[in-house]
């Protein structure tokens, strides 16, 4: 059994909770959150399983060398001092992101290539041979952080952003990312014990997502490369084995879920990314205007839904967010509905006060995930204003 090293989950702000939670759910050790980061201790098969089951994670890093460094000579002494041969052979590609933040270093680019010609050097002293760069499709991908004057060399195990899940082959304008989806869902308190909708469901993503909680599907099932599977230790014996013991513990889903969009091209990309998905028994898809519904079922009614806004795409904003307010009020009773918006002046026109507003940010835009609980019978307007 292999020995646990060190690692770290790469996230969007606001998700590292969810992260940890999640990580602790899958069995992490040394579990200790950051700034849009986890750390966390596993071994080679966790790491196989992290990536694969992961719903907000965007990367894992395998820290392997760290060291305080004061010019470039130190950085390039301290990068040949890393046995780089355990990792790359001299006829494998290799690429180098680097992310700076620091008084010393002020060119991410520069670093980047003195790290390279430190590798180069070093394999072409010992072998007459060097590995090349291929930043499309390398058979390592090295990820250097300077903090000041701290220095931390890390191995790429996923490649790809884990966002990229594989399923989703078409796409509306501006598609919600789909950790962003995912951890939207898991924010809103969704575990697939009640019937869900999504009324502007755009290309699929949050349905798709919250099927895939609901079922306790790994996320990046579908996913068709992990980096790691070019590493010199790479174990496909011990990856399947992973991978069939996720299967294992996915689980049935007895409730019902709605994905709908007035725009028939929207329809028709969730339906493909729904196929993709192989969820097509999971989710009802429909266009419809949500203006116009009613709500489908007598229970309660688990709603999140990524509506449009100023800079994701052209509405009137006092008119369209009091619309929504208005057929919550009068359709949708004993529903929790859930919604992100980076126009914070959009919900004084939703006419309702929302019980909870969680800060997240979709790209670089702060926005908020806003929730709304509409009760049965005479409590249904509690929150009117």
């Amino acid at each position: 059994m292999s020995a646990n090293f060190e690692m770290v989950a790469k996230t969007l702000f606001g998700f590292e909770e969810i992260l940890a939670r999640e990580l602790r759910n899958l069995g992490a050790s040394r579990v200790k959150t950051g700034t849009r980061m986890v750390r966390f201790e596993g071994d080679l098969g966790f790491m196989y399983k992290a990536n694969l089951c992961l719903r907000t994670a965007l990367k894992i890093l395998k820290p392997i060398a760290s060291k305080r460094i004061k010019n470039d000579r130190d950085l390039y002494n301290f990068i040949s001092t890393i046995p780089w041969e355990d990792y790359l052979d001299a006829k494998d590609t290799f690429a180098i992101y680097a992310t700076v933040h620091s008084t010393i270093f002020r060119h991410s680019q520069y670093v980047s290539l003195k790290t390279k010609d430190a590798i180069v050097d070093k394999f072409r002293d010992s072998t007459g041979e060097r590995p090349n760069v291929d930043t499309v499709h390398p058979d390592l991908t090295i990820n250097l952080h300077i903090q000041e004057d701290f220095c931390t060399v890390s191995l790429d195990s996923s490649g790809n952003s884990l966002h990229q899940r594989g399923y989703r082959s078409a796409t509306n304008i501006a598609p919600i990312n789909e950790v962003l989806a995912a951890g939207l869902l898991l924010l809103s308190g969704w575990d697939g014990r009640s019937d869900f909708m999504d009324p502007m469901c755009g290309s699929g993503t949050v349905a798709i997502e919250a099927a895939m909680i609901a079922c306790n599907i790994p996320p990046n099932l579908n996913r068709k490369e992990f980096a790691f599977e070019k590493w010199l230790d790479w174990d496909l014996e011990l990856f399947e084995k992973i991978e069939q013991a996720a299967l294992n513990k996915t689980r049935d889903f007895s409730y019902k879920i709605w994905a709908s969009d007035k725009a028939p091209s929207a329809v028709r990309k969730a339906r493909t990314n729904i196929e993709n998905a192989k969820l097509e028994d999971f989710i009802t898809l429909e266009e419809a205007d949500f203006f116009e519904s009613v709500k489908k079922n007598e229970g309660h009614l688990h709603m999140v839904f990524n509506p449009p806004y100023g800079e994701r795409l052209p509405v009137d904003i006092p008119t369209f967010y009091s619309q929504i307010g208005d057929v919550l009020k009068k359709s949708y009773a004993d529903t929790n509905a859930w919604f992100i918006t980076t126009d914070l002046e959009a919900l004084k026109h939703v006419g309702l006060r929302p019980s909870r507003k969680i800060k997240v940010f979709n790209g670089k835009l702060e926005g908020k995930l806003a929730k709304y609980e509409m009760y049965a019978g005479s409590k249904r307007t509690k929150f009117q204003k």
